[in-house]
């Protein structure tokens, strides 16, 4: 356990940016869902809208750091050409 202020006072902070970090991926994966679930639909127009969402969404997680940027990169491309297959 921890014995020193600087270790307690970490432990808090590290929970509690455990906490923000998940409500942030799991906004991530919301946005992400959304255009799988259009993409699936078959509905072009709502995927386009969608991923257009999504996009700047991953790119939060990039800058504030709860996603790797190829992590991103790699979703991003593959929900685009799924995106583009649908014509």
């Amino acid at each position: 356990m921890a014995n020193t202020p600087q270790a307690r006072k970490r432990i808090r902070r590290n929970e509690r940016r455990a906490e923000i970090n998940g409500n942030r991926m799991s906004r991530i994966r919301t946005y992400v869902k959304q255009v799988e679930t259009a993409i699936e639909s078959g509905d072009k127009d709502a995927a386009k809208t969608a991923l257009s969402n999504a996009q700047p969404e991953l790119a939060r997680g990039v800058a504030r750091g709860v996603m790797h940027k190829n992590t991103a990169s790699r979703k991003l491309s593959r929900l685009t050409k799924r995106v583009a297959a649908l014509g």
